[in-house]
């Protein structure tokens, strides 16, 4: 399968509904969701169910909604009208302005969410952006929410990968959210190796590629030079590489970042594994900001999310595009068929 399967609908509705976080309900989760239920036929999308505040639907979306107890009811429903598990927060939100209020709502409905996807009530779960901000407020300990979702499923995060997918490329930050002077002591062959098996072991489970291909990209510009522009390559790289080898993995590299993400040199791999976050996101973005994905691999659920953030600034103005958000949700179906 070839990275332009990525996106591919889903072919079958006989799994269980997705659940889709919402997110900060003062941000854009809840209008994409909406959105995206509104053109869910022409996005060919299957049948989920939003967690979260159904105030910070009606606040910017005046279509029908359907506040269930039970995400079974959801398909039932989902013809006619947006289904909801509700999950209120302590006061109605403003769209564009993020409280503390807010930030204990989008975690409260990404605990359910993680919670029905564990109990197989749900196939996968989608989570709608939040804002980190709001969330260290209310004493939130985790980088994000992959990590979170991570410790919620008991694996650990070294054992994880944040994949960002779209339609002709998948890339793979080995660090992610990190300086980028921390990036040179974080980096080590043991934790490239992780991130490898858990990116190719995922192509396997979740993209049905048998026999996966993962590029490396160099850390260093032409790649390191032989030692001329830095000895990352020499010292941590190529061992990775040449120990991922040889438990049978088609792995290539460490290739020079800047000839890696052509038309040409991407159809010779179904992923990218990237040294740092902008080395893997900025690629990606430049081919498909409107429709990438981010794809947590290594998990014992699914779990994707949009490739944007809550959008603050034009929250509550029907301006925001629910194209990433049906992404995800494709994404999601096509891998939990996958794994069914």
């Amino acid at each position: 399968m070839s990275p332009a399967d990525a996106g591919r609908p889903a072919l079958s509705t006989a799994l269980p509904p997705i659940a889709i976080s919402l997110g900060d309900p003062a941000g854009i989760g809840p209008e994409v969701l909406a959105k995206s239920w509104d053109r869910r036929d022409e996005l060919n999308l299957s049948p989920f169910v939003g967690i979260g505040d159904p105030r910070s639907i009606t606040q910017v979306w005046d279509g029908p909604l359907a506040v269930v107890g039970d995400p079974r009811e959801a398909e039932a429903t989902f013809d006619h009208a947006l289904p909801i598990l509700a999950v209120p927060a302590a006061e109605s939100s403003v769209p564009g302005c993020p409280t503390t209020a807010g930030a204990h709502c989008s975690l409260d409905s990404l605990e359910l969410a993680v919670g029905l996807a564990r109990s197989g009530s749900c196939s996968a779960v989608v989570t709608g952006p939040v804002s980190k901000e709001q969330l260290y407020r209310i004493g939130f300990s985790h980088p994000g929410q992959t990590e979170f979702v991570a410790e919620r499923c008991g694996v650990s995060t070294s054992n994880v990968a944040m994949m960002l997918a779209g339609p002709t490329l998948r890339t793979v930050p080995v660090t992610t959210h990190l300086a980028l002077h921390d990036v040179f002591e974080r980096l080590t062959q043991g934790l490239i190796e992780a991130r490898a098996r858990a990116t190719l072991r995922g192509l396997q489970r979740n993209f049905g590629i048998a026999e996966p291909s993962l590029a490396v990209a160099a850390l260093n510009p032409h790649a390191g030079e032989g030692g001329a522009l830095g000895r990352e390559e020499i010292e941590i790289l190529a061992p990775a590489i040449a120990a991922l080898r040889e438990e049978g993995w088609n792995v290539t590299g460490p290739h020079p970042a800047d000839t890696m993400f052509h038309a040409a040199a991407r159809a010779r791999y179904d992923a990218a594994l990237c040294m740092y976050h902008d080395q893997a996101l900025i690629p990606l973005k430049a081919l498909h900001f409107e429709d990438g994905v981010n794809v947590t691999l290594g998990l014992p659920i699914v779990r994707t999310s949009p490739d944007h953030g809550t959008a603050f600034d034009i929250a509550g103005e029907d301006r925001a595009d629910p194209r990433a958000m049906a992404a995800a949700i494709r994404m999601a179906s096509s891998m939990a068929l996958a794994r069914a």
